[in-house]
């Protein structure tokens, strides 16, 4: 596998800019899997997944917005099947924890003939720094409809290194990995850690779906983002999820990384200062 072309899709998001950004530094061929790359690739638009597909022989698959969304089953089953029938010899799926549409798509995979590994994250701990939420840290404040809910924050770079090793190693095909952070935090904990690390106040506090759902859409935010958004947080965060499995650590023989050394490192580059 190691002298074959490895197509990483979702290329410029969180975790898939980390799986080509190590496949790179391993000198191995990388195909980017995004709408800016050439060829380009967008999920929506099936027309663009063949020409990215040629000549590869294994794929990271991270589906946009979220294998929970609508469409994404037969998105899968059809880029699956299409992979498959390019010469595919490897699928590395990124899956979420919680989500039982998400493991249709798992069953997809597993299901393709080709070698497949399964990688069912957690929430990302670079959410707090990457995405949406960064904004609010940096004003002070962040509201979000979660109660006292235990979530083991997985770090993204953890992931991509599990999923290089399934990418490029042997012993990983037929294997299904939990990833988690080694020990479960609140939203209200996680803040409160950042706030330290950073030395200024910045609060925690609980609103309801309703009212986080009024500021998204006031946001304009599209409303199937908003659908997606009330789902993750009122199902997958019920509680669910409140466990610490040992998927890094079998995956890749040591512990994940811990939330609060992501926190502290993350703080020493100043993105949570205020603004």
């Amino acid at each position: 596998m190691n002298t074959e072309t490895i197509l990483v899709l979702g290329s410029t998001g969180k975790t898939g800019r980390r799986v080509a950004e190590r496949l790179t530094a391993l000198g191995l061929p990388v195909r980017h899997g995004s709408r800016s790359a050439t060829p380009p690739f967008d999920w929506e638009s099936p027309s663009t997944w063949a020409p990215v597909l040629e000549g590869v022989r294994a794929v990271y698959v991270s589906y946009y917005p979220d294998l929970s969304g609508a469409g994404a089953a037969e998105a899968i089953q059809s880029f699956t099947d299409l992979a498959v029938k390019s010469g595919v010899r490897r699928l590395v799926l990124l899956s979420g924890r919680g989500e039982p549409e998400a493991q249709r798509c798992e069953e997809i995979v597993s299901k393709s003939g080709v070698e497949w590994t399964l990688l069912r994250a957690s929430w990302f701990a670079q959410n707090f720094s990457e995405a949406h939420f960064l904004d609010p840290l940096r004003e002070g404040e962040l509201a979000l409809p979660v109660a006292n809910i235990g979530e083991p924050f997985v770090d993204a770079d953890d992931i991509a290194d599990v999923a290089v090793a399934a990418l490029t190693q042997d012993g990983h095909a037929g294997k299904f990995y939990e990833l988690t952070g080694p020990r479960l935090w609140s939203f209200a904990e996680a803040v409160a850690q950042i706030a330290q690390a950073c030395g200024r106040p910045i609060r925690y506090t609980q609103v309801s779906m309703t009212d986080y759902a009024a500021a998204l859409d006031e946001a304009r935010l599209p409303t199937q983002a908003v659908d997606l958004i009330r789902y993750l947080f009122t199902e997958v965060l019920d509680g669910r999820n409140t466990s610490v499995k040992d998927g890094v650590f079998r995956a890749l023989g040591r512990p994940p990384r811990d939330f609060g050394d992501y926190v502290r490192e993350t703080a020493a580059t100043g993105i949570w200062s205020q603004r």
